[in-house]
């Protein structure tokens, strides 16, 4: 049982604030001692110029309402026509237009900015690293994940084989930043916890997807909140919403959810930002309350784990 003397959160009220054509947004009301996070939910095509000028766009929106750490869902600047398309855009790390351009919204609003996931060079010519690019204030690329698990689905007419495109990561990672622990996954990820689980401490949750209307509505709202309640993690999930030049159709949904499994904020279809306040005190209380964390009795077998420490930024002595 729950300690009687916490009380679980109700969503945040929220007013509206004014938006660009075609973008929904929403600002939560300011509460003190909290962060202000945002999830970005898009319906990309195969033009990666007209992909990012809509991101900025939205990046935008969502410093305009607050937010410091904003997350991009998956494959933001390309949803392309065929895997040719995406394989053509892969870029090396650290080494490309699309780095360059989440390097410099990062750098330009002073935000932490999580490049959903981003086409990288593979081993193999006709395949790409599904990557996860976090950049912080400075427009500093502070770390990298690549997509583990690769979605494949055959039901009736819907037929997916990601390995076909993507040569899958083998390392779990975790970020420290200004608002807490970050662990990263993309999309397919949600569906294993044992993932999660080799997060070491993991306060906030990022899951940058594109899921399809079928399994979409069938799960997504479920696995987030379970991925946010037995992890006692917020969790911020950005995802592709709409019709796809391709015909695909993602599901959409994009929202943020409190460690106690309560939807603070949520955009079930089209362009737009879910802003809501993440309140490292109210998750303590949450986690000392009820440690499940701690009362972990069957152990995962742990998969390579990189913790990526935040360095303080040099202070300039006199006169230099």
């Amino acid at each position: 049982m729950v300690n009687s003397n916490v009380t679980t959160k109700k969503p945040v009220k929220t007013t509206t604030v004014a938006r660009s054509k075609g973008a929904q947004v929403k600002k939560p009301a300011p509460q003190a001692g909290t962060v202000r996070v945002a999830a970005i939910q898009m319906a990309s095509g195969p033009n990666v110029s007209a992909n990012l000028a809509e991101t900025e766009r939205l990046i935008e929106l969502a410093v305009e309402a607050g937010a410091r750490l904003v997350v991009l869902p998956e494959f933001f600047c390309i949803m392309g026509m065929k895997d040719a398309d995406v394989v053509k855009v892969r870029e090396a790390e650290g080494d490309g237009p699309i780095q360059a351009f989440l390097a410099r919204m990062a750098k330009k609003h002073r935000i932490w900015l999580v490049g959903g996931s981003v086409p990288l060079k593979a081993g193999a010519a006709n395949k790409v690293r599904n990557s996860c690019l976090v950049y912080d204030e400075r427009g500093k690329q502070v770390a990298r994940y690549d997509k583990i698990h690769l979605f494949g689905l055959d039901l009736g007419n819907e037929r997916y084989q990601e390995s076909k495109l993507i040569e899958p990561g083998d390392k779990v990672v975790v970020v420290n930043s200004p608002f807490g622990r970050i662990g990263l996954s993309i999309c397919y990820d949600l569906r294993f916890p044992e993932l999660y689980r080799a997060m070491p401490d993991a306060d906030i949750i990022v899951v940058p997807s594109a899921f399809t209307a079928t399994t979409g509505r069938a799960h997504f709202e479920t696995l987030i909140r379970a991925r946010a309640i037995e992890n006692l993690a917020y969790v911020i999930a950005p995802a592709q919403g709409g019709y796809h030049l391709s015909g695909r159709e993602t599901h959409g949904d994009s929202m943020i959810v409190d460690p106690w499994g309560v939807v603070l904020d949520r955009l079930p279809r089209g362009s737009g930002v879910v802003i809501a306040n993440i309140n490292p005190a109210y998750q303590a209380s949450l986690r000392k309350s009820l440690p499940a964390l701690q009362h972990r009795f069957i152990r995962c077998q742990q998969i390579d784990v990189d913790v990526i420490e935040r360095r303080a930024v040099a202070k300039r002595e006199p006169g230099k």
